[in-house]
């Protein structure tokens, strides 16, 4: 029943839940997600309720923007993209990234320690991400919490929308805990969510009035119509609430965008946010490169993602630890091969690099070329193994073995991986 959710959460977290090595180790963005006033914002263009929201850039800008709610209690919150804001906590020590607020003089203070700090949760490692900017919203106090979300099912190969009665807590709890409690309603993307549907989803969820169902169904219908118009991967809403005076309203918001729609979605994709990700990430994407950091001594550099975690297992399976995940896809050239090698060794724990490239789409002698370029212009001190196979395959063994240079070459996937461990070993 939560096979979807699961599905979707393994692939928008893949380098959380599969590459990492470590709780400190960066992640390299497969979907664009952008901050939560945004997407407050974006629902509000499709028709969808949420609390008045102000976002602001400096204590004085929120000071103002709480001005504006009347003397009426607010709630500040800290705009990261990571979850668990709430329990999270500031490098400055500050507690929790969400506060309810009484004056405007209290909103400038909890600004003053939130931007520009790092908060940390469960979700960012303990490096933490930068806080530039809050978002003051009117308090609107609940009487029930939901759950509801639009994602991709590869099992059915349709979107679902993904409801429960248990929102405001983890969803991955509650799917755990009491799963009949998720109610997953597959959509057909030829027709849209009808409107039919959106309303026995609402009645099973339990809204108190036949109004408010209405109303919660008419939500269901215009986040599956973002979902689509927008080519989202992700529409989380948690909670979804009905409020003590009567309104159904999304409280919280988290979007994710495909990044292969960038170019027909070009208004949403001006929204990202880099201060957000890893330097070195968002530079290796610069030349198309897919890198994540993890925390081993042996920096990899491989081409394809299914490689990349064979690669990664073997190095674990011979005692190693991988230091990175590097594709360099199928259409890398020498320049992107040196960029490749220069993110490498930014880090200093990086105690040998192996190179494994299979030559299908991509030609093993234009890697060789880029390993022989980095290796001369980078000067390479630390071991380099390399494995090539496939396309000009004997080209690129002829290049390596001609240029006099120390590059440690072998033909079998084994016997590479063993070498890499015992070679970063012997440089510790």
């Amino acid at each position: 029943m939560i096979r979807a959710y699961n599905l979707f959460r393994s692939r928008a977290s893949m380098a959380n839940s599969m590459l990492r090595a470590g709780p400190a180790a960066a992640t390299q963005k497969r979907f664009l997600s952008i901050h939560e006033y945004l997407s407050m914002g974006m629902l509000n263009k499709f028709g969808i309720d949420t609390p008045k929201f102000i976002p602001a850039k400096t204590p004085e800008e929120a000071y103002e923007a709480a001005k504006k709610f009347n003397g009426e209690p607010v709630v500040i919150k800290a705009q990261v993209l990571a979850g668990g804001r709430g329990k999270g906590h500031f490098d400055n020590g500050l507690q929790g990234g969400v506060h309810l607020v009484k004056t405007p003089e209290e909103v400038r203070d909890f600004a003053k320690k939130m931007i520009g700090s790092k908060l940390i949760t469960k979700q960012t490692g303990a490096d933490g991400r930068i806080c530039n900017a809050v978002m003051v919203a009117e308090a609107r106090a609940p009487a029930h919490e939901y759950y509801a979300a639009i994602l991709n099912d590869r099992v059915t190969q349709l979107p679902v929308l993904i409801t429960s009665n248990q929102g405001g807590m983890s969803i991955e709890e509650v799917a755990k805990e009491n799963p009949d409690a998720i109610i997953t309603t597959p959509i057909d993307y030829t027709k849209g969510l009808d409107l039919k549907a959106a309303e026995e989803v609402a009645h099973k969820l339990g809204f108190s009035s036949p109004k408010l169902e209405k109303e919660a169904a008419e939500t269901f219908v215009n986040l599956y119509k973002l979902f689509d118009q927008k080519d989202a991967t992700q529409v989380e809403i948690n909670p979804l609430v009905e409020t003590k005076d009567g309104a159904v309203l999304c409280l919280d918001a988290k979007l994710g965008f495909d990044d292969n729609a960038d170019f027909r979605q070009e208004d949403v994709f001006k929204l990202r946010d880099t201060t957000q990700e890893d330097a070195s990430e968002v530079e290796a994407g610069k030349y198309g490169l897919n890198f994540i950091k993890l925390d081993g001594n042996i920096g990899c550099l491989v081409n394809g993602a299914g490689l990349a975690m064979a690669t990664l297992d073997v190095l674990s399976l011979k005692g190693g630890k991988p230091a990175n995940f590097l594709d360099v896809g199928g259409g890398a050239n020498a320049a992107a091969v040196k960029k490749a090698f220069e993110l490498l060794l930014q880090s200093k724990d990086v105690r040998a690099i192996f190179v494994n490239i299979f030559g299908g789409i991509m030609r093993c002698d234009v890697i060789a070329e880029g390993i022989i370029q980095a290796t001369k212009e980078l000067q390479l001190t630390i071991p380099l193994v390399v494995r090539l196979q496939g396309t000009k395959e004997a080209e690129a063994k002829e290049l390596i073995k001609n240029s006099g240079l120390k590059i440690f070459a072998y033909d079998h996937l084994d016997e590479a991986a063993q070498a890499a461990v015992q070679k970063a070993e012997t440089q510790q």
